[in-house]
């Protein structure tokens, strides 16, 4: 007896692709237009284009091969609410099917895009992105606040760089859900945690990427205005390189990835910490050799003044000043005696020469009247009769005067 088609046992293979029979035989669907919110945008470098599109009740896969993607009248982005034509077929590797879009058509911006536009603009209007009211980051944190996920990809991330780069820092996890219904208000009560105790320097609120939907927790006004409000600097890594949230424009810093942001937290790693240590400990060093040559050349400045003006350097210069004075005055006093002695025994040899003394001793007589003493200097002051002496060198020698002398 032949077996029944329920009692076959089919290989993986071939029931998905007796799926794909199934489907690609239905005329309905192939060259259908279907019409959704694109998200989860991809654009790999093979040039294909891979999407999710989706309404409030569920969600299709789409792929639109690189040569349809070139002719595209559009730019596809996540939010952006099309028509796209195409035909439903099965991805047999994946075990799932997909649409296979050929041409689109833009029906209007999504309903979650247009409410964030909505809301960026009313906070932008308000001043919350304003440039002038970002602070600077710590250059040296010591505590590291991170809001996310504690089962997430984000935040391994955030703590490999963190070891990697700052290993000095603190970390402090306050938990959030990151997606769905409850994110918002979970997002607002975690930085409330790190708010409230103050002991972080900065925070990190992070998650991986996604889709518009997936990141619209970020876009919560609640949680916008709570970032804007933070006592500390906050860095916001949100999502990849493409995705921008409102939580990324209220934030002082905005980081593309997780590892990003905790890069920016994180601005001097440990390795330039310790070259920049030992660069000032090498200019405080040469600084203080310095500043001690220049104190110890002061010092023994002052004490060349100080032993200037010491009593005991004023005393040996007295004493040695004194000294010269008393050599000087014995060697004035010793010339002035020697030029006396030689003045004066000039003045004995000229008194000498003029001594009646001396000029007796070379056969003169000195002539006196015998009466008075006078002495008798010419002949006209005798008389005969005249009683004188003659003073010779050995003793006087009384004389008569008998007759004046005649001039023969």
């Amino acid at each position: 007896m032949q077996s029944s088609f329920f009692e076959t046992t089919w290989t993986v293979t071939e029931l998905t692709r007796r799926v794909r029979d199934l489907l690609t035989a239905d005329p309905d669907l192939r060259g259908l237009w279907v019409r959704g919110e694109v998200s989860n945008l991809s654009r790999p470098r093979s040039g294909h284009l891979y999407f999710t599109l989706k309404d409030a009740g569920a969600a299709l896969n789409c792929v639109i091969w690189r040569s349809q993607a070139a002719r595209l009248p559009l730019t596809l982005r996540n939010g952006l609410q099309i028509e796209a034509r195409g035909s439903v077929d099965v991805y047999e590797a994946g075990g799932r099917y997909q649409f296979y879009v050929d041409a689109v058509r833009l029906l209007g911006e999504g309903d979650l895009y247009e409410t964030f536009l909505r809301l960026k603009a009313q906070l932008e209007a308000e001043g919350l992105f304003e440039p002038a009211r970002k602070r600077p980051l710590p250059r040296l944190p010591r505590r590291i606040g991170v809001v996310t996920s504690a089962t997430g990809a984000a935040l391994q991330d955030i703590l490999n760089t963190l070891r990697r780069r700052y290993p000095l820092a603190e970390v402090v996890l306050s938990p959030a859900l990151v997606q769905g219904a409850e994110a918002p208000q979970s997002l607002v009560k975690a930085l409330a945690r790190l708010m409230t105790r103050g002991e972080v320097d900065v925070i990190l609120i992070a998650r991986g990427g996604g889709s518009l939907e997936d990141l619209m927790a970020f876009n919560d006004e609640l949680v916008v205005r709570t970032v804007a409000a933070s006592p500390v600097p906050v860095v916001s890594g949100v999502g990849h390189e493409t995705d921008f949230t409102l939580t990324d424009f209220a934030a002082d810093r905005r980081a593309p990835t997780p590892t990003a942001a905790a890069e920016l937290a994180t601005p001097i790693t440990l390795e330039e910490l310790r070259t920049a240590l030992e660069e000032a400990e090498r200019r405080l060093r040469q600084a203080a050799q310095t500043g001690l040559r220049d104190r110890l050349a002061a010092l023994e400045r002052w004490l060349l003044r100080l032993q200037a003006v010491a009593p005991a350097r004023q005393l040996r210069e007295g004493r040695l000043q004194a000294d010269h004075l008393a050599a000087r005055l014995d060697a004035l006093v010793a010339s002035r005696l020697h030029d006396e002695r030689l003045r004066w025994a000039s003045l004995a040899e000229r008194l000498h020469g003029l001594n009646p003394q001396a000029v007796l001793q070379r056969g003169y007589a000195l002539l006196t009247r015998a009466e008075d003493g006078r002495l008798v200097s010419s002949r006209g002051e005798v008389s005969p009769g005249l009683r004188l002496r003659a003073q010779v060198a050995d003793g006087e020698i009384p004389l008569i005067v008998e007759a004046e002398s005649s001039d023969d």
